[in-house]
């Protein structure tokens, strides 16, 4: 660009005849020879696309993923269109004992990031590795005890026992109770109006005495 504004500025300098512009022009001349000489060199083009493929395009993060486990490992299954397609270094996986992290650089113009810290139990950390396939990248966790996983990290064991304490109580009425109260906050209009109905009559059913009040 401003070897272009140095050329456009040489050809006004031809025609021009007028001092007070000619003078005005020339420091514009000597003003764009200076930057051009102090530009940075041009980079090879295998280095200059290297640096684009670290820091091209945007991160995001990827939430969507299925999984499976054998009796040694544990599978992450993450699609991404067209990842076979790139270098081998651009897919990368950090492994420690209890997480990984997986960066996939500039596919598509863009970077993919995972992350899994807690996970359930102890992977090895050495017999751990990731394939790439059509379309998708497999991240293969080597389990240091062969034992089945009820999930993958200890934050959804924690929460499934939570929500299994909430309705699993000694009183069959507290769990209905609670289990109503879950639907009813998670439901829409009509599941509420539902409820609130099948609420009501169950009420005026046992204050008519036709049911047990403990049940």
């Amino acid at each position: 660009q401003l070897q272009k504004d140095l050329e456009e500025v040489k050809e006004l300098l031809t025609k021009t005849t007028r001092k007070r512009l000619r003078d005005v022009l020339m420091t514009e001349k000597h003003k764009l020879e200076l930057e051009i000489k102090n530009q940075p060199p041009p980079k090879p083009k295998d280095v200059a696309e290297e640096e684009k493929s670290s820091l091209g395009g945007y991160t995001v993060k990827i939430n969507n993923y299925g999984w499976d486990q054998s009796d040694k490992f544990i599978k992450i299954y993450i699609s991404l269109n067209g990842v076979q397609k790139l270098p081998a270094e651009n897919v990368q996986v950090n492994f420690t004992e209890r997480s990984f992290d997986l960066l996939v650089k500039n596919l598509n113009g863009k970077n993919y990031t995972m992350t899994f810290n807690n996970l359930l139990k102890p992977i090895s950390v050495e017999g751990s590795s990731r394939k790439v396939k059509t379309d998708m990248v497999l991240v293969m966790c080597r389990k240091k005890r062969e034992e089945k996983w009820e999930c993958l990290t200890q934050v959804e064991k924690e929460s499934k026992e939570k929500e299994k304490a909430a309705y699993d109580t000694s009183d069959p009425s507290e769990g209905l109770m609670n289990l109503l109260k879950k639907m009813y906050a998670e439901g829409d209009d009509e599941m509420k109006r539902t409820i609130n109905k099948a609420w009501v009559e169950s009420r005026e059913k046992q204050s008519k005495g036709d049911i047990p009040m403990d049940i």
